[in-house]
């Protein structure tokens, strides 16, 4: 098959290194440094004591790859918005795109068979650009779970698990989405398909909603967030704001995953948060899509948000005052 990896950061380049050295046809999209590095040495993956080095084609105009059978959406969501006309040289009639980000994606209200069906999100897409340009009919939802780390030009460090959770928007077992776990999974990754893929979505977001922003806030890792009462007490109250929210969108998840949420993320003591290292590397953070969506969510469907309304404030002036944000508007 032939792969687009588009942002070859931690993530994508995880996931291009494995896939090419498992007979994949793949490309990159990256710019600078990185893109540098990868032309000339390929892209370099340290995973598990091991050092893989994969030559991939790489460049940072998607125009110079042309149709491919999958591209995978490895930016962060403001970037995605921002850089969706650059997807359509990449896209044939069927051509799938899978959102490997955090936080809701714009696809979110298609064939969900809600009232909010075919609704644009204002937060992450909010003149409906993605979804007019690359197409919902081509998403594959995805939720990331491995922690990866750019360390230098071109290269990644995987630091641990290796799952890529997938599901199709109305949540059928098609052939397409059959043939990508298969993919995945000879590339070495743990790729199971969800018929509510979500539920998935959400269980992820109960914990970027509120570590991510309070780590940038605090500078807090996640063992201090989880271990210290008060904090662990706020991002509960956080977590359960977000939990009334998904309810009410009809997506339901066991209260007692909560605590099994706060928990294991305790086990990752020394941790940073995306949003904590990016603020420490000058790099924009990823409010809207984690925090935003879920306030503008809760305001969709009636449900109160005072803590995350308040901690959405604070982490939007900080990031601002460090200029690393620039709220998404329709053009």
């Amino acid at each position: 098959m032939k792969f687009c990896i588009f942002g070859a950061g931690a993530i994508g380049g995880y996931l291009a290194v494995e896939l090419a050295l498992s007979g994949q046809e793949v490309c990159v999209i990256a710019r600078g440094a990185h893109l540098t590095a990868i032309r000339e040495r390929g892209l370099t993956l340290k995973i598990r004591g091991q050092e893989k080095v994969a030559k991939v084609a790489a460049d940072s105009d998607p125009a110079a790859f042309g149709r491919q059978d999958v591209v995978i959406c490895a930016l962060k969501a403001h970037q995605a918005f921002e850089s969706a006309a650059d997807f359509a040289p990449l896209l044939g009639p069927d051509t799938c795109v899978v959102t490997a980000m955090n936080g809701i994606p714009w696809w979110y209200f298609y064939k969900s068979g809600g009232r909010f069906e075919g609704r644009y999100l204002k937060s992450v897409d909010p003149d409906g650009r993605q979804w007019n340009v690359i197409g919902p009919q081509r998403a594959i939802g995805c939720v990331v779970e491995p922690a990866c780390e750019v360390i230098a030009p071109g290269v990644i460090a995987h630091r641990q698990f290796n799952r890529f959770i997938i599901g199709e928007p109305d949540g059928t077992s098609s052939a397409r989405v059959k043939e990508l776990s298969q993919v995945l999974t000879a590339a070495t990754f743990d790729a199971p398909i969800r018929d509510n893929i979500r539920w998935n979505i959400w269980l992820k977001l109960w914990g970027n909603v509120c570590f991510n922003p309070i780590s940038a806030l605090t500078g807090a890792t996640l063992g201090r967030m989880t271990g210290d009462p008060d904090l662990r007490a706020l991002c509960k109250t956080m977590m359960q704001e977000t939990q009334a929210v998904n309810e009410a969108l009809d997506v339901h998840i066991p209260a007692d995953m909560m605590e099994r949420r706060l928990t294991g993320a305790g086990s990752a003591t020394e941790h940073k948060m995306s949003m904590l290292q990016d603020l420490e590397r000058g790099r924009s953070l990823e409010i809207d899509a984690l925090v935003g969506v879920v306030q503008e969510l809760g305001r969709l469907t009636a449900v109160s948000t005072p803590v995350i309304d308040a901690v959405l404030a604070l982490i939007k002036e900080r990031a601002r005052a460090a200029g690393l944000y620039d709220e998404l508007t329709a053009h």
